[in-house]
């Protein structure tokens, strides 16, 4: 691994990542960052989100929507999706090995990493819905 540059403008970005509990998309982490009273600009956010998950520190979320999100969290987890509203949350339940080593018997790859995206309806938005 490459020595790692955290510039203050990283770090900012990063600390908002860790406090974040809501996978947040990067124009989310641009008004977080404005509201702390940083003024970046949104290039170096982008590229800043871009260098963070390259060097491993957080995570790109890819999870069916137009804006990717990003995650501070990197052991091993999953995400659930709520399908009315958007809020994501973390699944903590780890991927059955059987069913990893089924994937891999079936696909004929090596499984290093899973992530499962599961869909549903969020309990608040059930609620409103009743």
């Amino acid at each position: 691994m490459s020595k790692l540059n955290l510039t203050p403008q990283r770090k900012a970005i990063y600390e908002i990542l860790t406090q974040s509990h809501d996978h947040p998309t990067a124009a989310e982490v641009i008004e977080r960052l404005r509201d702390n009273g940083h003024h970046l600009a949104y290039g170096t956010v982008y590229n800043s989100l871009r260098y963070l998950t390259d060097m491993g520190l957080i995570r790109e979320l890819k999870l069916g929507e137009a804006a990717s999100r990003y995650d501070a969290r990197m052991e091993e987890h999953h995400h659930i999706v709520c399908k009315q509203c958007g809020r994501v949350d973390e699944v903590l339940t780890e991927s059955p090995a059987e069913w990893v080593r089924t994937v891999g018997r079936e696909t004929g790859y090596r499984v290093d990493h899973s992530h499962v995206v599961f869909e549903g309806v969020c309990a608040e938005c059930r609620q409103q819905t009743n």
